[in-house]
């Protein structure tokens, strides 16, 4: 990806840390990942997998997580919704918990250069830039991608986050 490219980057960050109907994290994200298609959304570069513990609280289960860029012709919020359609078709269950255990977390991570409040959607995500299990894995992409509103790549993001500093590629 070319750093002009970078700046219309669509960011979708993965998560997991119930495996729900499937054997293990791993094929929960890869499925998910498949998903993606049906509902308009082209992945065009993908990270590896990372492991963190779970935050704010280790002792449940481990996370799996990764990011994707992304292309789609949705607008934001219209993204937003069919992130949340995967989600529910995953067992995703909202309203137990802001940290609860999850078989599938979608975040829309940014949205090209848009920020700011759409309609409920705070874009770039307010708390992205300060996650290990988001930085590191963007980094492995895209690490000149700067930051919409701190105009920091990526990598040097990486190097400064306050969560998930234990996250590592599988």
């Amino acid at each position: 990806m070319t750093d002009l490219d970078l700046d219309e980057a669509v960011i979708v960050a993965l998560g997991c840390n119930d495996k729900g109907a499937w054997s293990d994290c791993r094929q929960a994200l890869e499925a998910a990942l498949a998903r993606f298609r049906s509902e308009g959304i082209d992945v065009i570069a993908r990270s590896s997998w990372w492991r963190s513990a779970a935050w704010p609280d280790p002792d449940q289960p481990p996370f799996l997580n990764g990011v994707v860029i992304v292309r789609t012709e949705m607008s934001p919020n219209d993204l937003m919704a069919a992130l949340g359609r995967i989600e529910e078709s995953f067992g995703r269950t909202r309203g137990e918990g802001r940290n609860a255990p999850r078989t599938l977390d979608l975040d829309l991570i940014a949205y090209g250069r848009r920020t700011g409040d759409l309609d409920g959607l705070i874009l770039p995500h307010p708390r992205a830039a300060e996650r290990g299990f988001v930085m590191g894995p963007l980094t492995e992409i895209a690490p000149h991608w700067r930051h919409p509103t701190s105009a920091e790549a990526a990598a040097v993001l990486a190097q400064a986050v306050t969560v998930g500093r234990d996250a590592r590629p599988l």
